[in-house]
C-alpha cells in the first residue's frame, strides 16, 4: 500500500516526495475532482493526503469520500498557509459526519 499527496503548492509536494511520497500539484476544483476519481479508485494506494485548500475547493465530493469509502484513508493536512487547527477540523467533521457541533 501506497501513500499519495495531492497538494496546491510545490512546496507541500516536495516536502512528501523528499519522504518518498509520490503525489502532483494541483489547483482548480475540476482537477480536484479528477485527481479524486483517479487516486481513490487506483487499488495500491492506502491513505491520500490532501492539503486543506483543496479539500476547501470542493468539501462534497471529498466528505463523501471520507464517510462512505473504507480504501484509501483521505486525510486532510494543513499546508503551509493553512490554519492548522486540529482541534477545528476535527469539530467540523462530527459536526458533517453525524450533525453534532462541539
Amino acid at each position: 500500500m501506497k501513500f499519495y499527496t495531492l497538494s496546491d503548492n510545490v512546496d507541500t509536494a516536495m516536502g512528501m516526495r523528499l519522504a518518498g511520497i509520490e503525489g502532483e500539484v494541483i489547483h482548480t476544483a475540476e482537477e480536484v475532482r479528477e485527481a479524486l476519481r483517479r487516486v481513490m479508485a487506483d487499488p495500491e494506494i492506502g491513505i491520500v493526503l490532501i492539503t486543506e485548500k483543496l479539500i476547501n475547493t470542493c468539501p462534497t465530493e471529498a466528505y463523501h469520500y471520507k464517510l462512505t469509502r473504507k480504501r484509501p484513508l483521505l486525510v486532510e493536512i494543513p499546508d503551509r498557509h493553512g490554519s492548522g487547527d486540529v482541534s477545528q477540523m476535527i469539530g467540523r467533521y462530527i459536526d458533517e459526519a453525524i450533525g453534532i457541533k462541539l
